[in-house]
């Protein structure tokens, strides 16, 4: 899957943006993250071990895992 970043200035209304975005052909979905909420990242983090559960990538799974107990 590809994504799109899209930068916006502070005062955009991103509600707007984001339904023009997904009037888009192509488009599946679009998401508002914001960089400097913690919950998105925790968010993106379980949507990537699901997807590597589904996908039996258990491997890179636990790396991800050490890596993270590492570095703490």
């Amino acid at each position: 899957m590809k994504y799109l970043k899209i930068n916006i200035e502070e005062n955009a209304d991103v509600e707007v943006l984001k339904n023009a975005v997904l009037q888009l052909k192509g488009v599946v979905s679009a998401e508002i993250v914001d960089d400097e909420n913690p919950e998105s990242e925790l968010k993106k983090a379980f949507a990537k071990t699901k997807e590597q559960l589904k996908k039996g990538d258990y491997e890179t799974l636990v790396n991800d895992i050490f890596d993270i107990i590492i570095k703490k």
